[in-house]
């Protein structure tokens, strides 16, 4: 059993889903396991994970439209609004995503399906460099 860990630097430019697919296979291809889980972890609280679709951009706009008016800026009743009017729509919407996800590993590549790949959803408007982890365990 062997392991490995790495982390990803995304910059992003704003609010949207940023694919890092290819750097998630490259990261597997480096390390040399044939069967195995990656878990994939990012270090933030108001930006998440997801696994979806990479064929059309429109489903990434459509996302990014429906988690904006699912949790918009600008609601009256919320307290924590020290770092900004996006910040706690931001928390909302990586509550009601995820932070951490696995993917398995076989044959040396990343299961993903035909359509599929891995994003950064960030959430907040501002640019940021957000912290990706990724740890791997497996046999050659």
């Amino acid at each position: 059993m062997q392991q490995a860990i790495d982390t990803l630097i995304i910059p992003t430019q704003g609010s949207g889903l940023y694919e890092f697919t290819q750097s998630v296979a490259q990261f597997v291809h480096k390390n040399d396991v044939a069967t195995g889980l990656l878990t994939v972890f990012v270090r933030h609280t108001s930006c998440s994970l997801l696994i979806q679709e990479n064929a059309d951009d429109d489903v990434k706009t459509d996302l990014d439209g429906f988690f904006a008016r699912l949790a918009p800026e600008g609601m009256d009743w919320l307290v924590h609004t020290t770092e900004g009017p996006d910040d706690m729509p931001a928390h909302i919407k990586a509550a009601l995503t995820q932070t951490s996800i696995g993917v398995p590993i076989s044959n040396g590549v990343p299961v993903f399906g035909t359509w599929q790949g891995i994003y950064l959803f960030e959430h907040r408007r501002r640019s940021h460099r957000r912290e990706v982890v990724l740890h791997m365990i497996g046999d050659r």
